[in-house]
């Protein structure tokens, strides 16, 4: 019986891998995943040198807020993106003829926007705070400005700070599925796929797609780990 389950298990995998509706969900994931990961490292890079290098009335609140999305649940989450973003919502109805977030890729780079974000600003503050703010005190004082100080200086001493809170931002961002169903089933991420194959066919039908999903991620994410290895024996040579 247990063999007979690998067979099944098995040839279940090959035949989800040659599926195209499949291999498009699981592209989309990992695309999307990357969209919402880069505009977080465009928005949270300078709002986490901020945060680690100035003092300011409501800083807490800030904090607070941005920390929001890694407590709240995932379907209020999307209920919250749905108000804003839907096409009646605050943002969606003035875009609506520009950009359509419901049922929409944008729709989705927003929900993984939304609870992923928080994951590289933190990992990115924290970086910058442990840097000696007398390094760039001292670059500014040779006549640097403050852009070529951060981007020659900081920068590169937080830069694996960064990458972490971006592997950490990407992963998160593609496991999402509360707050994206909410706002865009369609097109169906890899997490939406298996979630529709398991309730209208079952088990079976959408455990090979989950083992799929796990075996491209973890593959990526050995491929990323030996980077970021290879980047920290670089930086102790």
């Amino acid at each position: 019986m247990i063999f007979e389950q690998i067979v099944l298990d098995f040839s279940g995998l090959v035949e989800a891998a040659r599926d195209n509706s499949v291999l498009e969900a699981i592209f989309l994931s990992l695309y999307t995943g990357f969209l919402a990961t880069l505009i977080s490292f465009i928005l949270g890079v300078p709002a986490a040198y901020i945060l680690a290098r100035k003092d300011f009335i409501g800083k807490r609140i800030v904090e607070s807020i941005l920390d929001i999305p890694v407590v709240v649940p995932h379907t209020v989450a999307g209920i919250a993106l749905l108000t804003i973003f839907g096409a009646n919502g605050l943002i969606g109805a003035p875009l609506d003829s520009i950009v359509q977030f419901r049922d929409a890729l944008p729709g989705i780079v927003v929900a993984m926007l939304f609870v992923s974000a928080p994951y590289l600003t933190n990992s990115a503050r924290e970086g910058f705070q442990n840097i000696d703010p007398r390094m760039e005190n001292a670059a500014r004082s040779l006549g640097a400005p403050l852009w070529k100080a951060f981007l020659f200086i900081t920068f590169p001493l937080a830069s694996r700070h960064l990458l972490i809170g971006s592997i950490m931002c990407w992963a998160r961002a593609i496991s999402e599925f509360g707050a994206v169903i909410m706002l865009a089933y369609y097109p169906m991420v890899g997490p939406t796929l298996i979630y529709e194959r398991f309730t209208s066919m079952g088990l079976s039908e959408s455990r090979p797609i989950a083992v799929l999903l796990i075996l491209v991620t973890l593959t990526i994410f050995v491929i990323l780990r030996l980077i970021s290895s290879g980047w920290r024996r670089y930086d102790r040579d």
